[in-house]
């Protein structure tokens, strides 16, 4: 693939002579000037260049104009060539290739502010490494869950792009996957069979579309994440705690609180995240599969789907386009899609909930600005920004704890009432944790009792091994004699 796929030439407010690229914006909508109608890409999302007599001022409408130029007649073949070689890929769902080149495209065209990103020096580097250490050390005494963290690393924007796109694969191509199946699907049964390219056709654009508009989303995110677990979800490799030390700046701009100490409260955040999701061996596969549990039961809204097939046309994609931004999932209206996300949001509320609690009862004593950061960072997870809309959008779900504030009303509870420990514990099983209902009537939970599921496994650990015929003892097959595991997976 090409450096500039789909012919991308760099984004309008990326110029070589500074601020005056901003005045050359044809769309008038870059991030530059913050969009129209609270749109963070504005009126012309990818930065595409204009294709006169195409619709629109200038033609602007036109999604693949960046690529086709001043076409005239004699380009023709040359032009359909390109567009040939744009639909060859034979990926998954998603072209994640393309996705990741148009992350890293808005990253360096900056934020609606302003701010470029910049590779992380090395007294950036200490500081979050030394906050990291010390959120560690408080941690110790508010959680019975060791260090989650192996390294602690700061993260420049781009680096987070680089980091996190697999975790958004698994995230994002359950949903794709099903598009691309309803873009056969649409098609009348006899015809399918002698639509073969089109088929294909029309999956390739499906997955360079979904690339192209997840690109736009990851790289919008990447400049407003100020780590690696800010939407609940483990979203960089395992064991790594990352801070983004030119994101926690603008995070902390306006809030009249000290720097270290923002620096610190997101370090106890990132630190608290890493432990669960270290040692609850179970949990992050819970999460993502609570995910892919809820993207089965989307369905595609054919109607828009079908009107794009329809009006196909080599020259004209933007019609898919615009149905995949404009959102053709809805979920359905069964018990089990109600029950899975049900799960899903008590699952990232429990997440959110127990780091609430846990980070505060830290940093109480100790920050100062403790209880208005605190605030601060449930109101911006209860109200998501402008990228995380556009994966409600494309995704058909939002990332959102919901319940965070009875969630953490819950873990406090359990604090005061079973300590450190009996709170901690809970996480042994998935079994053993607060539901939707539990949420209702916290106290209802705290006060019950609930069965030792170690207990349980070596129960059935011993009533499995009694049962063993002889000569079929642990020692024969390399068991250890339990039979039903430790419980936790």
């Amino acid at each position: 693939m090409s450096d500039t796929p789909f012919g991308f030439g760099l984004p309008p407010e990326e110029p070589e002579d500074g601020d005056e690229g901003k005045k050359k914006d044809p769309a008038g909508g870059g991030q530059g000037s913050g969009g129209q109608g609270g749109n963070p890409f504005g009126a012309n999302p990818f930065g595409f260049g204009a294709l006169p007599g195409m619709g629109g001022p200038g033609g602007a409408d036109n999604p693949f104009a960046a690529m086709f130029g001043s076409l005239n007649p004699n380009d023709l073949g040359a032009a359909f060539q390109q567009l040939g070689q744009m639909l060859s890929y034979e990926g998954g769902p998603v072209n994640w290739d393309m996705a990741k080149q148009i992350a890293r495209q808005v990253v360096a065209q900056g934020t609606p502010d302003g701010t470029k990103d910049a590779s992380v020096g090395p007294a950036e580097k200490s500081a979050v490494q030394e906050a990291l250490r010390l959120a560690d050390l408080w941690l110790d005494q508010a959680t019975s869950l060791p260090s989650g963290a192996n390294v602690s690393v700061a993260w420049s924007r781009a680096e987070w792009v680089e980091a996190t796109l697999p975790a958004w694969q698994q995230l994002v191509d359950p949903v794709a996957e099903r598009v691309g199946t309803a873009m056969g699907d649409v098609l009348p049964e006899e015809m399918q069979a002698m639509a073969g390219p089109l088929i294909g056709m029309m999956r390739s654009m499906g997955g360079a579309m979904f690339g192209q508009q997840i690109g736009q989303a990851v790289g919008a995110l990447a400049g407003e994440v100020v780590g690696s677990t800010d939407v609940g979800l483990p979203l960089g490799p395992a064991g790594r705690a990352a801070l983004l030390p030119l994101n926690i700046e603008a995070f902390g701009k306006d809030l009249g609180v000290p720097s270290d100490e923002v620096r610190l409260y997101l370090a106890l955040r990132e630190a608290a995240h890493q432990r669960l999701f270290a040692h609850v061996p179970w949990l992050r596969a819970h999460l993502f599969g609570a995910v892919e549990g809820y993207a089965r039961g989307i369905k595609v809204d054919t109607s828009k789907l079908e009107e794009a097939v329809g009006q196909l046309d080599p020259t004209h994609p933007e019609q898919l386009q615009e149905a995949l931004q404009q959102g053709m999932f809805q979920p359905e209206d069964t018990p089990e899609q109600k029950a899975a996300l049900a799960r899903l949001e008590t699952a990232l509320a429990l997440v959110e909930g127990w780091v609430d609690a846990v980070v505060h009862e830290a940093a109480k004593t100790r920050l100062t600005s403790a209880d208005a950061l605190r605030e601060t960072l449930r109101r911006r997870r209860a109200s998501g920004g402008p990228a995380e809309q556009t994966f409600a959008t494309l995704i058909g779900l939002e990332l959102r704890p919901r319940r965070l504030r009875d969630a953490a009303r819950l873990w406090a509870s359990l604090t005061d009432a079973r300590g450190v420990d009996g709170r901690d514990g809970l996480w042994e099983h998935p079994d053993m944790l607060p539901t939707a209902t539990d949420l209702d009537d916290p106290d209802g939970f705290v006060h019950r009792e609930h069965l030792d599921f170690s207990e349980l496994d070596k129960m059935l650990g011993e009533a499995a091994k009694g049962d063993a015929p002889k000569g079929d003892s642990p020692e024969d097959d390399g068991r250890d004699g339990t039979g039903g595991g430790d419980g936790k997976e």
